[in-house]
């Protein structure tokens, strides 16, 4: 009767040591599943720039472009959506550098397309 006391209170040990362990792992886990980045995306392709943003908030997304001589050449706002999609086609523009900015809730975010 004795032996089974000690087998028992090992083995409650054990599974309790285990679950401790466990725990806090899988809970720094969850906490990375569930870190979502919302920076926007830009991806270049040529002469075209694709721009993807995840907006959880809906709220207002500010999309301009800008010349090197910081001349505004497009302006767009977007809100209600939860994913902002754009695609800037700067095949027939002219020699310049151009700035695409995006201003959202949580920051602004530049990408800058030199067209030759």
């Amino acid at each position: 009767m004795k032996t089974v006391f000690n087998y028992v209170t090992v083995a409650a040990f054990l599974l309790g040591t285990l679950g401790y362990a466990n725990g806090p792992a899988k809970n720094e886990v969850e906490k990375n599943l569930i870190k979502i980045g919302t920076d926007p995306v830009f991806v270049k392709k040529g002469d075209k720039l694709f721009l993807n943003l995840l907006n959880l908030s809906q709220e207002k997304v500010v999309l301009k472009v800008y010349d090197s001589q910081n001349r505004v050449v497009f302006k767009e706002t977007v809100s209600g959506k939860l994913v902002v999609e754009k695609a800037f086609n700067f095949e027939k523009a002219y020699e310049d550098r151009y700035t695409v900015v995006v201003v959202d809730e949580s920051g602004t975010y530049k990408e800058t397309v030199l067209v030759k």
